[in-house]
């Protein structure tokens, strides 16, 4: 499992003072307010910052951290990650992973005797769709639906599926 989790990528500057505009990958941005620190990463150095202050604006947060007070300071870190650790992580639900803890786990159709490695999730309106690559060389797009995801098993790394029809055609 991951030990850092992703919340968002800064996407571009905000005004003059070091504030940033990041685009949330988390579901629910209003997480922001309640953090007070997020690990930056931009793949040169990792950085703890201190969260100031948050707003939001359209799709995006606006976020001023502490120790970043001039437009000059922060226009290096444009395209950064920002992370957080599992302990500052949201409580899921029953049911609910993160995407972080899904991507590499195997994934077992029983009856159909298929085998795959979930690669990918693509996050839709209605339901997230799971991109398997299966060991055969093809590719499975599967609902992330109770009728086709049976059980996970993050500890284990693995996943029980059942295909619908037409899912393979």
């Amino acid at each position: 499992m991951e030990d850092l989790l992703k919340v968002g990528i800064i996407s571009s500057t905000h005004g003059i003072r070091g504030e940033v505009k990041v685009f949330p990958t988390t579901d629910d941005p209003q997480r922001f307010k309640k953090l007070d620190r997020v690990l930056l990463d931009n793949g040169k150095e990792k950085r703890e910052l201190k969260i100031q202050s948050v707003k939001f604006f359209k799709q995006f947060v606006i976020v001023k951290f502490a120790e970043i007070n001039d437009i000059n300071d922060v226009e290096q870190y444009k395209g950064s990650s920002l992370f957080v650790t599992r302990k500052q992580a949201v409580k899921l639900d029953k049911d609910e992973y993160f995407i972080a803890d899904l991507i590499g786990i195997s994934v077992i159709a029983q009856k159909e005797q298929l085998k795959g490695i979930l690669k990918d999730v693509i996050e839709t309106g209605a339901n997230d769709v799971y991109v398997i690559a299966l060991s055969d060389g093809r590719e499975l797009l599967l609902p992330a639906i109770k009728e086709c995801v049976l059980s996970v098993d993050i500890e284990k790394g693995e996943m029980q599926i059942r295909l619908l029809d037409g899912l393979l055609e």
